[in-house]
């Protein structure tokens, strides 16, 4: 399983009454299968897993892999470790290619419960596991020794990292190049405004937001960085830098399904308790979609 490249984070569309749009979930993964990304994320952070249910979040799976013809990185975390085991065999057993599992959030666990979490799902289900690394939303950091530790069980084959520290992540390819498993540990870039100069340190791809709207533009990037056109990768990384950012004025995934809407992509409401962005951030986000020439 080669997972390098771009790997949208697909949002979750909802019809008008809340419920899974299939069909367009469906749509939007074929467009970026289309366009090149190397594979698909459903039921992440920018997929509001928070508010899918658990039968929701089966279904979304069992779509992804019943229409992708690229991996499937299947959500699966849970500061729920019985739940996180649950939906980690579903995957498994639904044919997805790899699970990524956020650290428990909320109930902040120490190190050894955090050891004791990952160590328990992936002996749980027979899947390689991704970790993944974002302070900001757990309240935790994957120090680059832990996830080095974390990297020894054998189904745990790389990090989403998220932490917004380019020295962290130095650290951790520096302390899992000689993994005891005989594998390479992979570190996948899960903020796009960091994606080159996480490859430039070794990373393999990003698990990406603006993928979901403009995936060619970002699959065409970061196929720059792979071929290590220093310039053409660097003249795309500030051309895509103002629609990063505006994906980013309001939180993930409010500004993302909103320029979805925009462009004409199935995306619907958001559920609460995230709503509608504010007037003038509406503004800005449609600014960025024209200038990146996604809307007229």
């Amino acid at each position: 399983m080669d997972l390098t490249g771009v790997m949208p984070a697909l949002i979750t569309p909802f019809t008008k009454d809340n419920m899974i749009d299939a069909r367009g979930f469906s749509l939007n993964i074929g467009r970026a299968i289309e366009d090149g990304v190397s594979g698909i994320v459903p039921c992440g952070t920018t997929g509001e897993s928070a508010t899918i249910t658990l039968d929701e979040h089966k279904q979304l799976i069992d779509i992804a892999v019943d229409c992708a013809t690229v991996p499937v990185i299947a959500g699966t975390g849970s500061n729920n470790t019985g739940e996180a085991i649950e939906l980690t065999r579903y995957a498994a057993d639904a044919g997805a290619d790899a699970s990524l599992l956020i650290t428990p959030y909320y109930n902040k666990p120490n190190r050894n419960g955090i050891l004791a979490h990952f160590d328990a799902v992936a002996c749980a289900a027979d899947i390689p596991i991704i970790l993944y690394n974002i302070k900001s939303r757990t309240g935790i950091n994957l120090e680059p020794d832990l996830i080095a530790e974390l990297a020894e069980i054998p189904n745990i084959i790389g990090v989403k990292e998220a932490s917004g520290d380019l020295e962290q992540v130095s650290r951790i390819i520096e302390m899992t190049r000689d993994n005891d498993n005989g594998t390479d540990f992979i570190v996948i870039s899960g903020d796009d405004a960091l994606t080159l100069p996480i490859m430039s340190l070794g990373g393999i791809g990003v698990i990406s937001v603006i993928a979901n709207i403009a995936p060619a533009q970002t699959v065409a990037f970061v196929d720059a960085i792979l071929k290590n056109d220093r310039e053409g990768a660097r003249r795309m990384h500030y051309k895509l830098a103002p629609l990063v950012r505006a994906m980013f004025i309001e939180t993930n995934p409010i500004p993302v399904k909103t320029a979805a809407n925009m462009i004409g992509l199935p995306a619907g409401p958001l559920r609460l308790p995230l709503v509608r962005m504010g007037e003038a951030n509406e503004k800005e986000l449609r600014d960025a979609l024209v200038t990146a020439g996604l809307l007229s």
